[in-house]
Order: C-alpha cells, then structure tokens, then sequence
C-alpha cells in the first residue's frame, strides 16, 4: 500500500510547519498558513484564528470568506467559549450541540455559530496566550484525540511565529505612524509659514482637507510638502 501510517502524516505535517514556519512571511500569510494546515489536519467546515490584542481577542483569519469581520470582531477574555479557552489556557472539544455550551455567545455575523461541533485550541508562546484557534463541523463530530493533539501541537508550533509576526507587524506600524508624525509637523509648519495661521489651525486645517479629499493625513501632508518644495524650486530659476 501507498498510504503512509497515521504516524508518518502526522510527522510530515510537523515537519513541513517547522520548515514553512522558518520563512519568516508577514502576519497574515502566516495566519492562513495556520488555517492550511489545521484543516488539513482536521477535517472541518470551518476554521478562525483569533490573536490576542491587549485584553481582547481579535479575529485575524478564516477558513471562510468573512470579509467584512475579519479584524474587526473582538471579544473579551472570558467571552464565550473562545474567552473561556484563552482565560484558562485549556483545550474545549464539543462534539454536538455546541451552541448550548452555558459558555458559548452567539456572534449574529457569523452563520458558523450554529455548528454542532466546535474545538477550541489556546496557542501559547512560551506560557503566554498569544491567541485561540477555532475549528468547527456542521454535523456532530467527535474529535479524536490525536486530532486534538495534533491541533494543540501546531498551536505550539505557530504561538511563537505569530508573536514574532505580529510584534513585526506593530514595528512596522509604529514605523510609519512616526514618519507620518514627522510629515504632518512639516506640513503644519509649512501653512503656519504660508497662510499666517496658529499651530492648532494649521493642523485642523490639515484634518478639514483629509475629511474632505477622503484622503490619510499623511497623504495630505505629502501633497503639501511636494506643492512648497515646487514652488520653492521654481523660484529659483
């Protein structure tokens, strides 16, 4: 026969998350690689991986498409049956009926909600909760234990690739709030030079034409940067 022993596959699946793991991709390509890999894991109708943010859980990725939720929904910790599994640290396998569980909520924008079944798997970095890893069936289910085990494994596996991602991610972030800081002072600067206005009517002047021409602030200042420095070039010639 071909077909490798329970064990191999679940070998070569390890082996291929520790590999693929180590390219160091941006958060969201890592996030859908976790979904890959526990739906192929485990068969399921659905599959979410919330990351935590501060004191809130934050939907960063689905099996399904969910456009419009996707790092939108949050839920506080001890919210449902998905707070529950992040407060406590502990795996939640419900074979059926799961929308009954005492600790479940129901998210009205979510239709996944009315599954039967639901595994819920924290994933950990190091002992700290970097976030949960849902997966649910439309039909009962009764997931088997090296499921769960293997689930709870790519849990640790992944919790230290996503924080690493996710601490990029902020770095990033945090990168261009500060060039954008450092464009909208040179901006403001520029209009208070230019049209005689004060520090604060400069930059709510700044806010008006972002409002207005729907664009970001730091689109707004870029434009007026490039507009003085044409004008300060032409005046030298």
């Amino acid at each position: 026969m071909d077909v490798n022993p329970p064990g191999d596959l679940d070998f070569d699946v390890l082996h291929e998350i520790g590999s693929r793991m180590a390219a160091a991709d941006p958060f969201h390509e890592v996030l859908a690689r976790v979904v890959d890999f526990a739906v192929g894991v485990v068969k399921c109708d659905s599959c979410f991986v919330y990351v935590l943010q501060g004191d809130e859980l934050v939907l960063r990725a689905s099996k399904n498409p969910h456009e419009d939720i996707v790092d939108r929904l949050r839920m506080q910790m001890g919210q449902g049956i998905t707070g529950w599994v992040a407060e406590h640290r502990e795996t939640v396998a419900v074979s059926q009926n799961a929308f009954q569980d005492p600790r479940f909520k129901v998210f009205n924008e979510l239709p996944e909600d009315r599954y039967e079944a639901f595994l819920s798997v924290p994933l950990l970095c190091r002992g700290r909760l970097v976030g949960v890893i849902n997966l649910q069936n439309r039909e009962r289910h009764t997931y088997k234990r090296r499921e769960i085990q293997l689930i709870s494994m790519i849990g640790f596996l992944v919790g230290a690739e996503m924080e690493m991602a996710r601490l990029e991610t902020e770095n990033s972030h945090l990168s261009e709030q500060l060039e954008t800081r450092k464009l909208v002072e040179r901006a403001k600067g520029i209009l208070q030079q230019e049209l005689g206005l004060t520090e604060e009517q400069a930059y709510l002047a700044l806010q008006r034409q972002s409002r207005q021409k729907r664009r970001s602030m730091k689109e707004v200042a870029d434009a007026i940067i490039l507009a003085n420095e044409l004008k300060r070039g032409s005046g030298t010639n």
